[in-house]
């Protein structure tokens, strides 16, 4: 048995080193991983909240912003435009400017600019992103692992025994598949508050339904087979039956579907934390930025939208191609052809 697993795990991993797209996408992968651990030890983008330039300063590659740019406001030019006429407070703006010039601390030195620009506070939408990375990524991961394992358990359980069990699970299954899943997350959000656990248990009970049924099905064909009636010949017990032999003949499809889990449920804290219904406000994810960037984006200032949105591009782009060449991988079809 150990020699066979190692030699579909081992077959595996050649073809996916002859996939060129996929071994990009892994390193990728691997990167996202690397900032996240260095984001979650307070190596990388520890002080993000610290004000490091001045209100919505620009990218660097755009330069400074004059003040009227920084303010948001962009009054109307012409020869013949009158800004008294047109707001009655423009003759105002530049003593407002060098009256806040005044109080600006003298032990603090905000840059005029930053390589992805400034919140409307201050902070490094650069250090945002990074460690809205590891809220997002961590919500995503151990969420799927969640949905993953309450799946397999629940259709292991059904698969093998069936009868009485069988019949009440899918009663439970159907019941949760009969209620529109984003109801359903909401529904959970309204139970469990906000916070980064609370949207990892929103999303592992509402995400677990997919694996169920494919579990299960993994488990009716497995369970009669030759080498599950030679374990039970041989006196071997349910519990070992199920989790011993069957359990790592079916680990690819739990492995693709963790796979797929994990893109999803990113894209579903993300919708969450838009809505306010995802983590803490002391807390920072991709969603969060998002629904930051609403008012910024009014003003001109779109760099944090920008920068929220080609990180979790990035990801979930990767994380998809990854999953898909780790399906053709582990592809039971393709493994018997060689």
């Amino acid at each position: 048995m150990t020699a066979t697993v190692e030699g579909i795990w081992g077959s595996a991993w050649k073809r996916l080193r002859r996939d060129r797209v996929g071994m990009v996408s892994l390193v990728v992968v691997a990167l996202f991983g690397v900032m996240v651990l260095l984001a979650a030890t307070g190596l990388v983008a520890g002080d993000w909240q610290r004000e490091r330039g001045v209100a919505n300063a620009p990218p660097t590659f755009m330069g400074p912003a004059t003040a009227t740019e920084l303010s948001g406001i962009a009054p109307p030019t012409g020869p013949n435009v009158d800004l008294s006429d047109v707001d009655p407070l423009a003759p105002r703006y530049k003593e407002w400017a060098e009256r806040a010039a005044q109080f600006e601390h003298a032990d603090i030195e905000r840059a005029a600019t930053l390589p992805f620009g400034a919140d409307r506070l201050g902070r490094d939408v650069l250090a945002k992103a990074v460690q809205g990375a590891k809220i997002s990524v961590f919500v995503g991961v151990l969420a799927a692992v969640v949905a993953t394992a309450i799946g397999t358990v629940l259709g292991a359980l059904a698969g093998f025994f069936g009868g009485k069990v069988g019949d009440f699970l899918e009663w439970v299954y159907n019941v949760f598949t009969s209620i529109p899943g984003i109801l359903l997350i909401f529904a959970f959000a309204a139970v469990a508050g906000r916070g980064m656990h609370s949207v990892v248990l929103i999303l592992g009970l509402a995400g677990w339904t997919g694996i169920y049924r494919l579990v299960r099905a993994e488990f009716l064909k497995h369970s009669v087979r030759e080498y599950v009636r030679a374990a039970e010949a041989i006196g071997a017990s349910t519990t070992s039956r199920m989790f011993r032999h069957i359990l790592p003949n079916i680990s690819h499809v739990l492995l693709v579907q963790l796979s797929v889990h994990v893109v999803g449920f990113i894209k579903a804290e993300v919708i969450l934390s838009y809505l306010g219904l995802g983590v803490a406000v002391d807390e920072v994810s991709w969603g969060t930025m998002l629904s930051e960037a609403q008012s910024e984006l009014i003003l001109g200032h779109w760099w944090q939208l920008a920068a929220a949105t080609i990180f979790m591009a990035v990801f979930v782009t990767a994380f998809s191609l990854f999953t898909d060449a780790l399906r053709d991988a582990l592809d039971p079809k393709l493994r018997g052809l060689e």
